[in-house]
């Protein structure tokens, strides 16, 4: 077990924790939650051995094994699956191992070597990396292609993918969410409820939190409590106990108003001195009850739009998708990934955009949002249309190098001259002021954006939204980065808001919150979804199954439509194969398939063998040709499925 007995943690002069105490159980699933700032990440560094206790006791087993995200961007050539591969380090120390008993004599190390190889799950280490890979929402295509050949937020998936890889009894897990659509959010909930070690998670999101965690750790104001339960249960816990205080401390400020009250009158007259000065005393050795001092909260809200289109826009035969590249060939037709949309965007709708990763989504509100152009139809928008756009890459709108009052005052030139300013404050003083109810005060207002956190990043885009007044929102994942505080708050706004909302997101409370209505953006087209959040979460897992199914018969059929590796001539190929050839292939495919059925029965000999503990020399000598049968075993299998794609055109 973990423990931490009256444990002070510093980052420089800031007490993050004094005085905590807490025991963690193996195999219980933590919820580690707090404010930006309270300390989670540093208890986090505690935990991984990057950062020690300044004073207290802390404790964690030597021997268990220990699974983390990294932060960094991986830069690498490297496959995705070889890339995952790497993240199981024992059985990295195995290969290791191996190599390095292969250059000795030594047949007792030889065979202990072979024997933790075959442990640590060699043989099927690349399914395993796969199945990961495509759980998190990559195509089957995509299971060799170099990690830089990758975007920043699926290499980030590739390395919470490798983090899972590794046989773990502690993995720490520090927003893991922020990078995934809703299909891969769910399917990572269920990979965790099967994890069988302890696990420490950092999150913002309710609904994940609550899925997979049984006990919650809350940081606040330099402490560390334990509770029993999720995310919800902890919610009631800490809200009866805040209530059982405050009760508390009116009692006592009852109390003590009295016993002043009585000292004040009588503490002069010799007759009350003594009660007197033994309410004095009393009055000193009662322990204080704290006030009640609640984390401050961040709220805002929507100004009422200057006007309400209604429908806020038509769409009739729009089709959605992205321009041929720049340095594609003249004459390269664009991609079309939506086809034939025709729906109309009506005032005080709040509609939940749905769909499996890749579908198309974010493609659709880029192309309201006017980021991306039509490729066939109309859309129609109605008289004073006014989008807020909140983009799911905060630099998609904001500039690094500029500051948030910079921002805003490019902001207030550009509606200006649009001439969509509608009562808005927009001196200098009044622009900081707005700010700052954003949480942008005093030089935070000057600080680059480019050197900001994702959360700050994001109330920045919300802070600019809100000031243009819109009458459509157009929200792209707006709860990444942000802390649960915030994501009431935005709920709270967005229910209060007279406008319409289309939201794209994979936090399931903000879209059970705002949404009454769902659209399903999948195989091409958008249709409204009749079923709830529950319905569309199995939804998820049932269309994942079929990606993962059609992306291996493209890859069938690509096989398929490469050139035999045949003496037959162009021409042959144009016109079908020969009947030499297709006797050729069947004859090859019949000593193919013997070949494997042999591999296959000396295989499991092998491994049989390796169970009854035979000599070292015995075992080195069966583990070697375990691993060269396995290795003929798969070009073999490559061998098979092309020859049978041949026969089967």
């Amino acid at each position: 077990m973990i423990t931490l007995k009256n444990v002070t943690l510093r980052r420089s002069a800031k007490v993050l924790l004094e005085g905590a105490s807490v025991t963690l159980n193996p195999g219980e699933k933590v919820g580690l939650v707090g404010r930006n700032g309270a300390g989670k990440s540093s208890l986090f560094a505690l935990l991984n051995g990057n950062l020690h206790e300044d004073a207290g006791e802390y404790y964690i087993p030597a021997q268990w094994r220990m699974g983390q995200v990294a932060q960094d961007m991986p830069e690498t050539e490297q496959g995705a699956t070889d890339f995952v591969v790497e993240g199981d380090t024992q059985l990295g120390a195995a290969r290791a191992e191996v190599t390095a008993a292969e250059a000795t004599d030594d047949y007792e190390r030889m065979a202990n070597a072979y024997t933790a190889l075959h442990d640590a799950g060699e043989y099927d280490a690349a399914a395993r990396a796969q199945a990961l890979i495509l759980g998190l929402g990559f195509k089957t295509t995509e299971l060799d292609k170099p990690v830089n050949s990758f975007s920043g937020g699926w290499r980030m998936r590739l390395q919470l993918a490798r983090a899972l890889m590794c046989p773990s009894d502690l993995l720490l897990l520090d927003e893991p969410t922020n990078h995934l659509d809703l299909d891969a959010l769910v399917w990572l909930e269920a990979w965790l409820k099967k994890y069988e070690g302890t696990m420490v998670v950092i999150s913002h999101d309710r609904e994940f939190l609550d899925a997979v965690t049984n006990v919650t750790l809350h940081i606040d104001m330099g402490k560390l409590v334990r509770y029993g339960g999720n995310y919800s249960k902890f919610e009631d816990m800490r809200a009866e106990q805040m209530e059982l205080q405050q009760n508390a401390f009116s009692k006592q400020q009852d109390k003590i108003a009295h016993l002043q009250k009585f000292i004040a009158r009588f503490k002069a007259k010799a007759s009350k001195a003594k009660q007197a000065q033994s309410r004095v005393k009393a009055l000193d050795r009662m322990e204080k009850i704290a006030p009640l001092l609640s984390e401050a909260d961040f709220s805002f809200e929507f100004k009422e739009p200057a006007n309400l289109p209604n429908p806020m826009l038509s769409m009739q035969g729009v089709n959605f998708g992205y321009p041929p590249a720049d340095d594609a060939p003249k004459g390269t037709p664009p991609t079309v990934i939506v086809h034939n949309v025709s729906k109309s965007v009506l005032a005080g709708q709040r509609i939940g955009i749905l769909g499996a990763n890749g579908q198309g989504k974010s493609t659709l509100v880029k192309t309201v949002a006017r980021d991306l152009k039509t490729l066939g139809g109309e859309v129609t928008e109605g008289k004073g249309l006014n989008i807020g756009y909140f983009a799911q890459q905060e630099l998609d709108v904001l500039r690094p190098d500029e500051t948030p009052l910079e921002h805003m005052i490019r902001l207030v030139k550009d509606m200006t001259a649009a001439g969509k300013i509608a009562g808005q404050q927009t001196r200098e003083q009044d622009l900081r002021s707005f700010l700052g109810t954003f949480n942008f005060s005093g030089d935070m207002v000057k600080q680059s954006v480019g050197s900001m956190s994702g959360g700050e990043k994001a109330r920045l885009v919300l802070c600019m939204i809100v000031w243009q007044r819109p009458n459509l929102l157009l929200l792209d994942e707006p709860t990444n980065h942000l802390d649960l505080a915030t994501r009431e708050a935005l709920a709270m706004a967005l229910n209060e808001f007279e406008g319409t909302v289309m939201l794209v997101s994979h936090d399931r409370a903000l879209l059970r919150s705002v949404c009454d209505e769902f659209w399903m953006v999948s195989r091409g087209g958008v249709e409204p979804f009749d079923g709830d959040l529950d319905d569309y979460q199995r939804y998820l897992l049932d269309e994942a199954k079929r990606q993962r199914e059609l992306a291996k018969e493209e890859a069938k059929a690509s096989a398929v439509a490469k050139p035999a590796q045949s003496t037959t001539p162009p021409a042959a190929v144009v016109t079908g194969p020969s009947a030499d050839s297709i006797k050729k292939w069947k004859r090859e495919l019949a000593q193919v398939e013997t070949r494997m059925a042999t591999l296959n029965t000396e295989g499991a000999v092998l491994e049989a063998k390796l169970s009854t503990n035979p000599h070292p020399s015995e075992i080195a000598e069966v583990g070697k040709r375990l691993k060269t049968v396995n290795a003929e075993l798969q070009t073999l299998e490559e061998q098979w499925l092309e020859l049978t794609a041949n026969l089967e055109t």
